[in-house]
């Protein structure tokens, strides 16, 4: 098994959330890879490496707070998908993708599905990003460098043959700019990831010889969901 279309379920969902419990996702590819494309090893890979490893402890992922920008994008994700959609192609939308054709999975969970070959990926955008946008990209027909490792990362776990990066800011022009597969910056991303679970897989043999060694002063606890601890 390799490419894996999980479309039973909406992006946000318990169901979604279960999906990707404790799976290296294109979204946060960023922490463990660094801007010049090397594996990297600094706090943000730690503090990544242990809370994947402690949900695929405890198959639970922790609730995150939602801010103000969040949920403006998504908002705008709708609207960028309806634009796009008028004025380029039908977009289907899908929860997740995932490959495990390295002995180790990656997910994605893209913004649309282009017929069998194309993606999109959104981004809500502040003014003076949108602008730089355009004029650092749209013209050179590049993906902006923040978001270049989750690009290359969704095209190499769907095997798709473009993405479309969406660019979003009410009252300024959406920007559209086609992106292909990067073999160079895709080697990385596997090399990066495999690196990732090797080390991930290290520490959590530890943890559980730990766990099994009864001498250890560990007690255990219930976890108390936080509707319950309200009523």
């Amino acid at each position: 098994m390799t490419v894996t279309y999980h479309d039973a379920f909406d992006q946000g969902s318990e169901e979604w959330l279960a999906a990707r419990c404790g799976l290296l996702t294109a979204s946060e590819m960023k922490l463990i890879i660094t801007p010049t494309l090397k594996v990297a090893s600094n706090e943000k890979e730690r503090s990544h490496l242990y809370e994947l490893m402690a949900q695929r402890i405890s198959n639970y992922v922790e609730p995150r707070w939602i801010g103000d920008d969040m949920l403006r994008g998504m908002e705008d994700e709708i609207e960028a998908r309806n634009l796009y959609t008028k004025h380029f192609a039908e977009v289907t939308e899908c929860g997740l993708i995932t490959n495990d054709k390295w002995g180790f999975v990656i997910g994605y969970s893209p913004d649309g599905l282009v017929g069998d070959d194309g993606l999109i990926e959104g981004k809500s955008r502040r003014q003076k990003f949108q602008v730089q946008t355009v004029v650092e990209n749209v013209a050179t027909g590049t993906c902006p460098d923040e978001f270049a490792i989750q690009c290359q990362t969704g095209l190499l776990v769907s095997e798709r043959e473009w993405l479309d990066f969406i660019s979003y800011s009410g009252g300024l022009p959406m920007a559209v700019v086609r992106v292909h597969p990067d073999p160079v910056i895709q080697h990385a991303i596997v090399e990066a990831a495999g690196a990732f679970e090797a080390r991930l897989s290290v520490k959590l043999a530890t943890y559980r010889e730990t766990i099994a060694n009864k001498a250890m002063r560990l007690v255990p606890t219930e976890r108390k969901i936080i509707e319950e601890m309200h009523l």
